[in-house]
């Protein structure tokens, strides 16, 4: 290990800047105090406060949050649907095994295959980040494209974990709601299927979907570790495992704080 052969002084100065100079109790009792009002320190990477260095990172986070959520939402729903009302049929077993292989691929491994695959080898999609050099001397609807072109490959790793967990779910519960009593009760009151399952099946079904709201909630406020270094995104999440690796102690708490 390197030794540095510094003047106690300095040693003083460096452990007194760095905040190693009080006992760990007290030390963090003043980090806990601060950190509701925000005061997170100051990052050592950046030289600048920790909340500035997030915030400047987040909105990436956020923008692959709600579109994550947008497709997961708008495909799962209507796929768990299909399911339910063809239970046990050929698109029923198809859609399972091809959800499930998606489910069982890591989604930074996929991004891996595909950046590799669609990018290096064909050279199909950018090969990462958020958008191209330049791109904001281009005009709105070309920048809009091109911030698009740069997310097909991160969405689809993103997607593929979280599509088996809500299409099950939803699959499920309509399955569950379908054969219960009051379903059965209104079809002998002369209710039309259509009307039985649609509005009062699937009304029921959709309150456990709520469940899944939260997995989602921490995307949009800390990205992935993994999609966002494979795919070189200026996300919070590439920020935090770049501060783990630095060392950068403030923002890998001020990490922990927001997720």
């Amino acid at each position: 290990r390197l030794q540095l052969d510094l003047p106690e002084a300095q040693l003083a100065q460096l452990r007194a800047y760095y905040g190693f100079d009080k006992p760990l109790p007290i030390a963090y009792a003043t980090w806990l105090g601060d950190a509701p009002r925000l005061d997170l320190g100051t990052s050592f990477r950046y030289n600048e406060p920790v909340i500035k260095v997030i915030a400047d990172r987040l909105p990436i986070s956020i923008y692959y949050g709600i579109v994550t959520a947008l497709f997961t939402y708008g495909i799962c729903i209507p796929l768990g649907i299909l399911k339910a009302i063809r239970h046990r049929t050929r698109i029923d077993t198809l859609t399972s095994i091809l959800i499930f292989i998606g489910y069982a691929v890591p989604g930074f491994a996929l991004g891996a295959v595909l950046s590799n695959l669609l990018s290096v080898r064909w050279e199909v999609f950018p090969l990462g980040g958020f958008a191209s050099a330049g791109a904001a001397d281009l005009a709105p609807l070309a920048r809009m494209f091109d911030i698009v072109w740069h997310s097909v490959l991160p969405l689809i790793a993103y997607l593929a974990g979280s599509f088996a967990v809500t299409t099950m779910l939803m699959k499920n519960s309509l399955v569950e709601n379908m054969s219960a009593d009051y379903v059965k009760t209104a079809l002998a009151k002369g209710l039309s299927w259509r009307r039985a399952i649609f509005v009062h099946a699937l009304r029921n079904s959709l309150i456990p979907m709520a469940t899944t709201v939260g997995g989602l909630l921490t995307i949009f406020l800390t990205g992935s570790f993994l999609i966002e270094r494979v795919f070189n995104i200026q996300g919070v999440g590439l920020l935090a495992f770049e501060a783990i690796q630095a060392r950068d102690f403030p923002v890998v708490l001020g990490f922990l704080v927001i997720s």
